[in-house]
């Protein structure tokens, strides 16, 4: 496919990721925003920041297309003893729907069991947001259940889906 590419997070990334992060729409799954500038700018450092730690265990990438920044995608080292990631997407919302997600996230796990050699990764989601479940599903995880009252939301608690796919599952999807 190769529409995007994935780069690191850089400074000036902000104001492209603002520009959903201040959309109630993009925000609705989200325990945090809509964004204020403020809060985007400071989502940004923590990143740069967190690229920093050794060992690493957050990489976040800003998904790019023709050169613009449509979304972040990260991978979160969850537990290294166990071989454990999590991985998560967000994009614009003029780019849902077109495959983007699917592209980022499957990015995602070829470096986390090709470069970082874990065995599962997992990721979770809004019960009612089928679009990420329809990215989840294409990627070939599966569902383990449901993590309840998992996100405390500004209108009260909500649950997750949780779904992960194995370094061997992985290997033959």
């Amino acid at each position: 496919m190769d529409k995007i590419q994935l780069r690191e997070v850089k400074e000036e990334d902000w104001k492209a990721i603002h520009s959903y992060a201040s959309i109630e729409d993009v925000c609705k799954y989200q325990p945090w925003g809509p964004n204020t500038e403020e809060e985007s700018k400071a989502y940004v450092r923590d990143i740069i920041e967190d690229a920093l730690v050794e060992p690493r265990i957050r990489y976040a990438y800003s998904i790019v297309e023709n050169e613009t920044v449509i979304g972040v995608c990260e991978l979160s080292i969850r537990d290294r003893t166990n071989e454990r990631g999590e991985i998560a997407y967000i994009l614009h919302p003029d780019r849902w729907g077109l495959g983007f997600a699917t592209e980022a996230a499957r990015a995602l796990l070829k470096f986390s069991f090709q470069e970082l050699g874990l065995h599962k990764v997992s990721a979770t989601c809004n019960p009612e947001n089928s679009g990420s479940k329809k990215v989840l599903n294409k990627l070939g995880m599966k569902q383990e259940g449901v993590l309840r009252d998992d996100l405390k939301m500004r209108d009260g608690w909500r649950d997750s889906l949780l779904f992960s796919i194995l370094e061997r599952e992985w290997k033959k999807h």
